[in-house]
């Protein structure tokens, strides 16, 4: 590498081979700890206080332990009768005999629901849609597929195709729209509407 100049300061250039060399050779090796630093302390000392705390030594690299030698496998034991020597809680199952087990709150059925005044509610009745409904939901859905069908077909966007179009679907939202406020002013009085008890 190019040696650089002194700078202004004073300073001498530093020697960037001299420095990696050392950044090599010390490779793997821990550095050593700044002046003033305490010693690491483990675990084990945590609640000694500080005076008696007594660095240890660094050991040596360890060496690779030998392998275990694998244990021999116990004899299984006999599994006992379930309930024979589990008590879930204190008097539950004692002296019962292990073929009868003790009811539990697993066996409980619940009792057949009374269908004595359980109250079911009757079909909604779908008001007969007439031919003015018809025709307005004809012309909202209509007339968009209409231009829609214009567009993909290239045909020409003459007047009254573009009226047809967009005054159908004006006028059908229009129809629904006078025709559903209409409707809510009749029935007022009428008594089926609340809920039965």
């Amino acid at each position: 590498m190019a040696e650089h100049e002194e700078s202004s300061g004073g300073v001498p250039p530093l020697d960037e081979e001299a420095a990696w060399a050392a950044i090599v050779a010390g490779y793997g090796q821990e550095p050593p700890d700044p002046p003033g630093a305490r010693p690491f302390r483990p675990i084990e000392n945590l609640m000694l206080p500080e005076e008696d705390v007594k660095p240890e030594p660094k050991a040596p690299p360890a060496e690779p332990a030998p392998e275990p030698k694998p244990e021999p496998k116990p004899a299984p034991k006999p599994e006992p009768e379930l309930g024979s020597s589990i008590t879930f809680a204190p008097g539950v199952g004692a002296g019962v005999p292990v073929s009868t087990p003790a009811p539990g709150p697993r066996d409980h059925t619940p009792a057949e629901p009374a269908d004595e005044g359980h109250f079911v509610p009757p079909e909604p009745e779908l008001p007969e849609a007439d031919t003015t409904a018809k025709f307005a939901w004809l012309a909202v859905v209509g007339g968009p597929v209409l231009l829609l069908l214009a567009v993909l077909f290239q045909w020409d966007m003459t007047w009254w195709l573009t009226t047809l179009g967009i005054g159908g679907f004006l006028g059908g939202f229009a129809t629904l729209i006078a025709r559903m406020s209409g409707g809510e002013d009749d029935d007022d009085d009428d008594p089926g509407r609340g809920a039965v008890v």
